[in-house]
């Protein structure tokens, strides 16, 4: 039994996803492209970690995007001696070689392929990495159509992501949503950058790419006294620092007892991303805090509209803060909240990939 993921190199749903494998599957090694051991979960220090030789190279490890052109040959090259790899995937864990069967938990087929655009946040000729990921695209959707032809079962997170399989690869997949592994029980740790900061605030949680939309949440809150705290790093950060107001903190590389305290003291979580599965809102509800999120993808599948969330449709300035005001003045039951997270909790997560993997295992 192995697992593979395409890279670890930031902290992320989809990396969460591993860590919980890896409780599945304690014995079992974790492959990777890159493995970057500050960027990503502290967690993936006490694991069986083995990498591509890409990893050798300091700037792939902190800029997984610059190894774009070499990812595929690398993911091609790497070679996994197991009966069954459990490949958490949104791009290229599913090409891992290997003489034993595939089970992909699929995060979303490769967003830089089939979405790139919205990946790059515009039209891609205008952004530094479009041409180049233009010029690459055929070749990299060949390579990406011919490995998923090779998978034995394919997993999907949500049904966003289950019909783009369909319509991608031309495979059926088992939806199995991912578990939201956010203990609420768990310890908390002070963040010092919210020292005089009162519990109530406005809560982004997410990595800065363009079509995540933090810089539309912000825009929604700039001259106001509402406060927000933006959790998160990626490309776009330096551009949001730039201009970031005083009622505005962000926030990178917490702890995981931080980022408890983080969603502990909010009193709404905003979600204005593009999203295949709807994560952060189910991690905000097990600390009974109610969302704010984009009428769209995978929000729909885990925020119920006026149970434990607050829909806007498009991410814009002016709609998230009219959502804002909805939600300020909504009697929201905790209970409620935290029962829906209990929903998408790690156990049944476990229970099923485990019966999966057996499955699949039995077959070969």
């Amino acid at each position: 039994m192995a697992i593979a993921h395409d890279y670890l190199t930031q902290r992320g749903g989809a990396e969460r996803v591993v860590l919980t494998l890896m409780k599945a599957f304690p014995e079992a090694a974790v492959h990777t492209t890159l493995y970057d051991p500050e960027g990503t979960y502290p967690e993936f220090a006490h694991a069986d970690v083995r990498t591509s030789p890409l990893n050798r190279v300091e700037a792939l490890r902190r800029d997984h995007r610059l190894a774009l052109p070499l990812l595929a040959p690398a993911a091609s090259r790497m070679r996994v001696d197991a009966d069954v790899v459990v490949a958490s995937s949104s791009g290229w864990a599913h090409g891992f070689a290997t003489p034993g069967r595939t089970v992909v938990y699929c995060h979303n087929p490769a967003r830089w392929l089939y979405q790139t655009d919205e990946y790059l946040g515009g039209t891609a000729w205008r952004s530094p990495l479009g041409p180049p990921l233009l010029a690459l695209r055929p070749f990299l959707k060949r390579w990406d159509r011919r490995q998923a032809g090779q998978v034995d079962v394919y997993l999907a997170n949500s049904r966003v992501v289950q019909q783009r399989i369909a319509t991608t690869y031309g495979r059926a997949a088992e939806l199995l949503p991912p578990p939201h592994g956010m203990d609420a029980a768990a310890p908390r740790e002070a963040i010092p950058e919210l020292a005089g900061w009162d519990p109530g605030y406005a809560l982004v949680v997410s990595r800065l790419l363009p079509y995540k939309n933090v810089d539309a949440v912000i825009e929604a809150v700039r001259g106001t006294g509402r406060r927000l705290v933006v959790v998160g790093r990626g490309p776009e950060e330096a551009r949001l620092r730039a201009t970031l107001p005083d009622n505005v903190r962000l926030l990178g590389g917490l702890s995981d007892g931080q980022l408890r305290a983080a969603y502990a003291d909010a009193g709404v979580l905003v979600a204005a991303s593009h999203e295949d599965f709807g994560l952060a809102p189910l991690e905000a509800a097990a600390f009974g805090v109610p969302a704010v999120a984009l009428r769209g993808g995978g929000f729909l599948e885990t925020v119920l509209e006026g149970e434990t969330g607050i829909f806007f449709d498009r991410p814009t300035p002016e709609d998230i803060s009219a959502a804002l005001a909805v939600s300020d003045h909504h009697g929201w039951d905790g209970d409620r909240l935290t029962a829906r997270a209990e929903d998408f909790g790690e156990a049944r997560f476990i229970e099923r990939i485990r019966s999966i993997v057996l499955d699949a295992g039995r077959s070969t």
